[in-house]
C-alpha cells in the first residue's frame, strides 16, 4: 500500500527510538557518541544494492536483519562490541506494509546486539541500503587481518557454502529438495554475525577477517598482510557445507568438486576466518565454547606465499577457486 508521507514522517515513524548509550541519536544534523575509557572506535560501512546483493521480492523484514547482520559481522571480525549505526536509504516509493516489516527485521537484530540507530538519511531511487556500524575495541587489543604467523592454524566459524547453494537454486541453476532450500536460504538472507566468538577471540586469534566474498579469496587478504601462505585441508573443509548432512540431502545430490567450491568460494557466508598459534588450540575451544560458536580446523600459516588445496593425504590439488568480485 502506498501512503502519502514525507521523508521526516517516514523516518519519525520506523526509525526514530530513544538512545540509551548514544550521547544524541536521531533529530540534529550529527549524532553524538562517547566512545567508553579504554576503547577505541571501530567503524564499517556496507552496501545492499537491490538485483546486486538480493533479489526484488526478498522478505523486507529478512532484508532488514541481512543489512544490519553484514556490518556487525564486520565488527566480529574485529573483535568489537556493536555500539550505534546509521542507514541511508534509497527507497522507490513508500510502501507502509514494507516499512514496517524492513525496520522490524533491522531493529529485532540491533537490540538483540544492543545497537542503536542514531541517524542516517532517506531518498527517493532505486532501492538501495547503506548502514555504517560503530564499535568499541580496547585498545591495542582489535583483531586484524595482519597477525598471521608461520605455523598458526587457521580456523573457520560456523558453516560454509550453504549461501550461494541457495543463491543457485532460487537462480534455477540447481534443484535441492525443498527442506534443504530453506535451511539454505535461511543462511542466505539471515545471516547470523559472530560478534560474541569475535570478542571472545581477542588474545588468542593473531588475525581474523569475515567471510563474505568466499574463504579462498578472504583468506586471501589475511596473507597478503601477514606476509605469509597457508595450506588448507579439503577434505576437512568440504564438511562444512550443512546442506549436505541434511537427512533430505545426499552427498551425491552435488559432485565433489561442485561441494568444494560452494566451501571455498562461494560467499555470502559472514562467518569468521582467524588464525591463532598452535598452542592456544585449547584457547580458541574455549572462546568457541564461550560464543556458543563451533569453529573448525581446517589447515596452517606457511612462511611459503601463496594458497595451496590438499586432500585428506596431503596431495595437492590442481583446482583453483575465485571469490566473489563486484566489478568481475
Amino acid at each position: 500500500m502506498l501512503a502519502a508521507m514525507g521523508e521526516f514522517d517516514l523516518i519519525a515513524r520506523y526509525f526514530t527510538r530513544p538512545v540509551a548509550r548514544a550521547v544524541l541519536g536521531v533529530g540534529d544534523d550529527c549524532a553524538l557518541l562517547q566512545p567508553s575509557s579504554g576503547t577505541q572506535l571501530a567503524i564499517s560501512s556496507d552496501m545492499l544494492v537491490e538485483g546486486r546483493h538480493f533479489f526484488a521480492d526478498v522478505d523486507p523484514g529478512a532484508l532488514g536483519h541481512k543489512a544490519l547482520a553484514v556490518n556487525l559481522s564486520d565488527l566480529a571480525a574485529c573483535g568489537a562490541t556493536p555500539r550505534a549505526f546509521t542507514l541511508a536509504l534509497a527507497l522507490p516509493q513508500v510502501d507502509e506494509a514494507w516499512l514496517e516489516a524492513f525496520s522490524r527485521g533491522l531493529l529485532s537484530l540491533a537490540d538483540a546486539h544492543g545497537c542503536e540507530l542514531v541517524g542516517g538519511d532517506t531518498t527517493q531511487g532505486p532501492l538501495n541500503i547503506c548502514i555504517t556500524v560503530f564499535g568499541e575495541v580496547p585498545t591495542g587489543q582489535a583483531l586484524l587481518r595482519s597477525g598471521a604467523r608461520a605455523g598458526d592454524d587457521v580456523y573457520v566459524s560456523g558453516t560454509l557454502g550453504d549461501a550461494r547453494l541457495a543463491l543457485d537454486a532460487l537462480r534455477g541453476r540447481i534443484a535441492l529438495p525443498a527442506e534443504v532450500l530453506a535451511q539454505a536460504r535461511q543462511r542466505l538472507e539471515r545471516p547470523t554475525p559472530r560478534v560474541a566468538l569475535g570478542q571472545a577471540l581477542r588474545g588468542v586469534a593473531t588475525a581474523a577477517l569475515d567471510i563474505s566474498d568466499g574463504l579462498v579469496g578472504d583468506l586471501g587478504h589475511i596473507l597478503k598482510a601477514s606476509g605469509a601462505g597457508a595450506t588448507l585441508n579439503t577434505s576437512v573443509a568440504i564438511e562444512l557445507l550443512a546442506a549436505c548432512a541434511h537427512p533430505a540431502c545426499t552427498k551425491d545430490l552435488l559432485a565433489f568438486e561442485n561441494r568444494l567450491g560452494y566451501v571455498l568460494a562461494g560467499g555470502d557466508d559472514y562467518e569468521l576466518a582467524f588464525t591463532a598459534p598452535v598452542l592456544a588450540r585449547e584457547a580458541v575451544q574455549a572462546a568457541a565454547q564461550q560464543a556458543g560458536t563451533p569453529v573448525t580446523r581446517i589447515g596452517c600459516i606457511d612462511a611459503e606465499p601463496g594458497l595451496r588445496l590438499t586432500d585428506a593425504g596431503g596431495h595437492r590439488l590442481s583446482s583453483e577457486f575465485a571469490s566473489f568480485d563486484h566489478f568481475a
